[in-house]
């Protein structure tokens, strides 16, 4: 146990349905498994503090200010209010690190209370908000002229990633999601980034738990309903495959967003299921014959581990952290374009034997994956966060312009 460091971790979602959060949730497991005494801070419906072995939960209550940042994610303007009290924990706990995960409201009462109590922090990069910024503004502006959509969507882009540069620029370590983001965000920030990606329960996610028996071929799209996850490219797919002769498909969807009444008028054979959880979850995706994510601005796809680990091949973009998940032509495939990617699918439907082996490839690399191994490097990365040199909220270096940051 002493080779852990104490931790206090701030997220700024935990019991949500999005990737930041099932981290999260398995961050605490992980303490709770290995004994190690751990500070989770998380809003939630009331105000509380509870004690499992070493392990302290403290959880918040946003107030009726709150807004949402998407839809899955609240932002309470006041939780500052919260300081003292959260104070009076880090300081009788005896952190030796705090840990946030974005500049959300809990990040800011993290920076903050590492400021104030002079703890060395780490910040985990999850969600490329700035692209989120441009791609909404875009869509909002959608009745504008294409130019002054475009430049509008470019200059949030840009500012948006001036304020997380500057963010992420007053932790002493960077955690990112994968290599690609670990080289730009080293450079961007001038901190030391290290690699942290995500694992998968490949008992909840099983082959195992397949009860179709119907002939009929299933595509599945599982996450936010919203336009930075490209989810009306469904449609797109779904013609593609009928103007080839094949009918005997169908999707299944699932997720809430507000795209959701468009995919249900215009994706062909399409079933919206909402949001599934547990045992309901591990049964669509064992129920998938092919898992399809068309996202260009994620920076891991949680989703896509859970599907490889239904035994589930998944086809994705080369744009973002997902094309790291899939190995192309074994598992799936990482595909070009989007013409490619209806082609890849296409592949695979008229393929019954690659299928087959696909699905065989998917299980058979999601289990050489687990949640203890990520976090073991985690926790590598707190010490050099307690052992670098600096202090929490450094002012950034000066920059001649915005820098730009792919997923």
């Amino acid at each position: 146990m002493n080779q852990y460091l104490r931790v206090a971790f701030l997220p700024d979602t935990f019991h949500d349905v999005n990737g930041v959060a099932l981290t999260s949730r398995q961050l605490e497991a992980f303490a709770r498994r290995k004994q190690i005494p751990f500070l989770s801070v998380h809003c939630g419906d009331s105000v509380s503090l509870e004690h499992d072995g070493p392990v302290r939960i403290m959880q918040l209550k946003r107030g009726p200010l709150s807004f949402g940042l998407d839809a899955n994610l609240d932002c309470d303007p006041f939780l500052m209010r919260y300081y003292w009290r959260v104070k009076r924990q880090i300081q009788e706990f005896g952190a030796d690190v705090i840990h946030v995960t974005g500049p959300g409201d809990m990040g800011l009462l993290g920076w903050k209370l590492a400021r104030g109590l002079k703890i060395p922090m780490a910040m985990s990069w999850h969600t490329s908000l700035h692209e989120y910024a441009g791609l909404r503004l875009e869509r909002l502006l959608s009745l504008a002229p294409t130019c002054l959509r475009s430049s509008a969507a470019h200059l949030a882009e840009d500012w948006s990633l001036k304020f997380l540069t500057f963010f992420y620029r007053q932790s002493r370590v960077v955690l990112a999601p994968n290599n690609e983001l670990v080289s730009q965000l080293r450079e961007l920030t001038h901190r030391p980034t290290f690699l942290m990606q995500r694992g998968v329960d490949t008992r909840l996610f099983s082959p195992a738990h397949r009860t179709r028996t119907s002939p009929v071929f299933r595509i599945g799209f599982v996450g936010r309903l919203t336009p930075e996850k490209n989810v009306r490219f469904l449609a797109d797919l779904g013609n593609a495959l009928i103007q080839a002769g094949r009918n005997d498909f169908e999707f299944t969807i699932i997720g809430e967003g507000n795209e959701q009444e468009w995919l249900k008028a215009n994706v062909p054979n399409a079933r919206l299921t909402g949001v599934l959880r547990g045992n309901d979850l591990s049964r669509a995706y064992a129920d998938m014959d092919l898992f399809v994510f068309p996202s260009t601005t994620d920076t891991f796809g949680n989703v896509i581990l859970e599907a490889l680990a239904s035994g589930v091949p998944a086809i994705v973009t080369s744009q973002g952290g997902p094309k790291f998940l899939v190995q192309s032509g074994v598992t799936g495939y990482v595909a070009a374009d989007f013409p490619s990617f209806i082609r890849c699918a296409k592949g695979i439907l008229f393929d019954l034997d690659l299928h087959r082996t696909m699905c065989e490839n998917a299980r058979h690399y999601a289990c050489s994956l687990s949640w203890d191994s990520v976090f073991e490097k985690v926790f590598n990365a707190y010490k050099h966060c307690r052992n670098s040199p600096g202090a929490p909220g450094l002012q950034p270096e000066k920059v001649s312009g915005p820098s730009r940051l792919s997923a």
